[in-house]
């Protein structure tokens, strides 16, 4: 299938596109279109591996094994908090790292969309010439009788190009960069999760902060009143000066403990503001109202193991980079085969010779049609494309590694976030006597001090206890706040919180929208998947 005559033997210059050929292509070109969508596809089609999940979590009572996903969905909300309600509201809306990862999501969209137009004509163009030949003097004596020495030749083609999908090569890109873009969307909500763990996690280490900045006050101020104590007994005469300075001594060191706990509460504020998005100077406002350690529930919603392979996002995002690759090993194993194209020209064509002219040239009879097939085979590329596959391969079985190591750690998170948790809860209720306890102590032992029954080194034991106990106390009620926070952080809750909504700002849409054009892609319903995360198929 070749290029109708020449102008030689055709005296208008037209070339004419035979209706024999027009006639044999049209059924070959539907075939081919048809094989196109429906032929074979070459390399494995996915399958998620398998990977070892515990029956229940070891660590969690009978009694809380089973909880709705609702509770785990918006797992903050059991604190009861509303300055933390207003933080993760906040950092949802501004924090600039989860607008970049949702970006990426459109990015992937559009390479998505960009594989899709493989399926059809991979190259077209429109393409103009003019030619101008000007014959020299003695050139000019041969020209025959009505021809010009001036001659101008002048066309207007659209050309196409098309590789036909037999071995499914471009639909496997697509099954790859579908995956991608399905695993750049838990990628998101991976960046969510962490961000309204790491911004609760700032919220109690603030408060537990604060809780032990007004313990080490409230404890200086009851060791200052002892000094007193000391020093008016010392200048009566009922004692000597080494009671005083062992209460001065112990009010100077407990003192020294606060500006350093001061450093590193405006250095947790300062790292929250990050993850805020906003400065520095806009987290006290945002922190303002009652300052208190976020009080945890006894009970987890922790589900069953195998939750973990449909709602968190990180073990999602692994089986998808896998189904990625597994769709490459097709496309590198596709190129090994040989591959048909189908390629032809359409246009206008005319010149300036005998009774034709160029302001005629989009009419009907100058019309220009050329079509072609080529066949390729790669034969002497055999090993650099074989080996090809054996790397898209190798990738891929490092790909479902990952993913069951993914499935382990995560279930090693959870696990190690419930004995935390647990053991942090019993460690509470012990401190919490203690303190107690140390309270009373402090109490006898100013009272037998003035009576003179015991020397001030009781004193000082008691209120060093004191110190000590409720400082620890005060942690831990942090620390079992953390880890509930470490549970569901492990858990993969929170991501649903962006269902709803858009994964990018306004402000970035409309800066993105005035520099490119975007079409309808920056709305919502065409960069993100209709389905739940949950239901998204691997």
């Amino acid at each position: 299938m070749g290029s109708v005559a020449p102008p030689t033997s055709n005296p208008g210059g037209v070339i004419e596109c035979r209706r024999d050929i027009v006639a044999a292509l049209g059924p070959l070109i539907l075939g081919f279109v048809l094989v196109s969508l429906t032929g074979c596809m070459v390399g494995p089609n996915y399958k998620t591996p398998k990977a070892s999940v515990e029956a229940q979590w070891m660590g969690v009572p009978s009694s809380t094994r089973q909880r709705t996903k609702i509770t785990q969905a918006y797992w903050w909300k059991c604190f009861r908090d509303p300055v933390l309600d207003r933080l993760i509201k906040t950092a949802y809306a501004n924090n600039l790292s989860l607008q970049a990862t949702g970006v990426r999501i459109l990015q992937a969209r559009a390479q998505l969309n960009q594989a899709i137009g493989n399926l059809f004509p991979q190259q077209q163009g429109l393409s103009g010439e003019v030619n101008y030949t000007r014959l020299s003097t003695p050139e000019r004596a041969f020209v025959p009788a009505g021809l010009t020495p001036n001659y101008v030749i002048d066309k207007v083609l659209f050309s196409s190009s098309w590789e036909i999908d037999f071995w499914g090569k471009y639909r496997r890109s697509i099954e790859s960069d579908r995956a991608t873009f399905f695993g750049n969307v838990a990628s998101y909500d991976d960046a969510l999760v962490t961000l309204i763990a790491d911004v609760a996690t700032s919220y109690v280490n603030i408060c537990t902060l604060e809780e032990r900045i007004r313990v080490a006050a409230r404890n200086a101020e009851s060791q200052r009143q002892s000094y007193q104590l000391a020093e008016a007994q010392f200048k009566s005469g009922e004692t000597d000066e080494l009671d005083m300075r062992q209460a001065e001594t112990l009010v100077g060191q407990t003192e020294a403990q606060i500006p350093h706990l001061q450093n590193t509460l405006n250095q947790t504020k300062n790292g929250l503001a990050v993850q805020l998005g906003v400065t520095p100077d806009e987290v006290d406002r945002l922190l303002a109202g009652p300052s208190h350690i976020p009080i945890a529930s006894g009970e987890v919603a922790a589900g069953i193991p195998h939750d973990l392979l449909r709602r968190r996002p990180d073990v999602r995002a692994a089986g998808l980079t896998a189904a990625s690759q597994s769709a490459l090993i097709g496309v590198a194993r596709a190129n090994m085969f040989p591959a048909l194209s189908l390629s032809g020209e359409f246009g206008f064509h005319s010149n300036n010779e005998l009774n034709h002219s160029l302001s005629g040239m989009f009419s009907w009879q100058s019309k220009a049609a050329q079509a072609g097939a080529s066949f390729v085979w790669p034969v002497s590329n055999y090993g650099r494309l074989v080996n090809q596959v054996r790397v898209q391969d190798a990738q891929f079985q490092q790909a479902i590694l990952n993913y069951q190591n993914t499935v382990l750690t995560a279930q090693q998170e959870v696990e190690n976030g419930l004995s935390a948790f647990y053991t942090e809860l019993r460690a509470l209720s012990s401190l919490t006597s203690a303190a107690a306890a140390a309270h009373r102590s402090t109490e006898l032992s100013l009272i037998h001090y003035r009576s003179g029954e015991t020397t001030y080194t009781t004193v000082l034991s008691t209120q060093q206890a004191q110190l000590s106990v409720d400082d620890s106390a005060a942690s831990s009620r942090g620390s079992v706040a953390l880890g509930l926070i470490s549970i569901y952080r492990a858990l993969g809750g929170g991501w649903e919180l962006r269902q709803g909504g858009d994964v990018i700002s306004d402000e970035v849409k409309t800066e993105m929208d005035r520099r490119t054009n975007w079409g309808r892609m920056l709305k919502p319903e065409h960069h993100l998947p209709a389905t739940s995360p949950e239901q998204t198929p691997e």
